[in-house]
């Protein structure tokens, strides 16, 4: 029996993709980056600073992290707000150590219950990027385009005036986007989103209001991911990403700059028996020849003057 042919015929289908967001292309066929002074492999930190409200809605689904038993919740309700208390701080220090300069992604909630996290990161000069409403204020396919467009320009009001940043990046909670959220970012300023994990490199992404910069930050690379999703060991999640580092900067040395991007979380990493292996995998990094510490919006600049396809 053959597949009937109205499953072959939709809008936009033609070789490449089968729409008009970006335009197909090989990683591997693209223009070489060239990092500035010599640089092949920009490593590029994100810190989700999230807070998950404790009586949370889950829709249309429950995000990943959020609470799990019966409301109240209060065993993982205060394991998350640990990280706000506690691991953010041996964060911070790891980062001094190593020299490092990570992009803050912040829920704006976050940011109004604890307004000092913001001026701590505010006083080291910091990139701060939006992370939504909260972790329970997602973006999804079915939402009223008025809800979602009155929840990015609060997420993002709220933070610019508490942050006294543009506030350029964004990453949606759980990477859940609508149709429209692409578009809807633009229009209120967004630069550069992170929710797409479809390259190792940014490219640009078509919307109603101008291009933005799609900026992938590897899922698999996840600190929640591969500790809490793939339940692999501490030991492990050092190897994935020195091996990740490895390979890239082999990679780089025939097809120009790279970035290993890393998303990590104080409420995972900043516990006292996984903030060493933070430090081993900033210590093996930072130790390696040609490899500098970039927050998103440094690489947005920098790139934007560059051919992206």
């Amino acid at each position: 029996m053959s597949l009937d042919r109205r499953f072959l015929e939709y809008p936009q289908r033609k070789y490449g993709m089968d729409h008009d967001r970006y335009e197909w292309s090989m990683l591997s066929e693209r223009p070489k980056v060239s990092w500035p002074n010599e640089v092949k492999l920009g490593l590029w930190i994100n810190v989700g600073m999230q807070f998950f409200p404790l009586n949370q809605r889950g829709e249309p689904f429950k995000v990943p992290g959020g609470m799990t038993m019966p409301y109240p919740d209060l065993r993982h309700f205060s394991l998350r707000d640990y990280g706000n208390r506690v691991g953010i701080y041996r964060f911070l220090k790891a980062f001094d150590k190593y020299n490092i300069k990570p992009t803050f992604a912040f829920n704006s909630r976050l940011a109004e219950r604890n307004p000092y996290l913001l001026d701590a990161i505010k006083e080291r000069g910091d990139e701060i990027a939006c992370h939504g409403l909260h972790m329970d204020a997602l973006h999804y396919g079915g939402q009223s385009i008025e809800q979602e467009r009155e929840q990015i320009a609060q997420a993002l009001g709220s933070l610019r005036d508490l942050s006294g940043q543009d506030v350029i990046g964004w990453i949606s909670p759980a990477r859940s986007e609508s149709e429209n959220t692409p578009d809807l970012l633009a229009e209120h300023g967004i630069k550069y989103f992170s929710d797409w994990v479809n390259d190792d490199m940014p490219y640009s992404f078509k919307t109603k209001h101008g291009d933005l910069m799609a900026m992938p930050l590897s899922n698999e690379l996840d600190d929640q991911f591969i500790l809490m999703s793939n339940l692999h060991s501490e030991e492990s999640y050092v190897e994935q990403i020195c091996d990740a580092c490895d390979f890239l900067l082999k990679e780089a040395e025939t097809q120009g700059g790279r970035i290993l991007g890393l998303n990590i979380h104080p409420w995972m990493l900043g516990q006292p028996h996984r903030i060493g292996k933070l430090e081993a995998v900033l210590d093996y990094i930072s130790s390696q020849d040609s490899v500098c510490s970039v927050n998103g919006a440094q690489i947005y600049q920098f790139l934007t003057d560059q051919t992206i396809s």
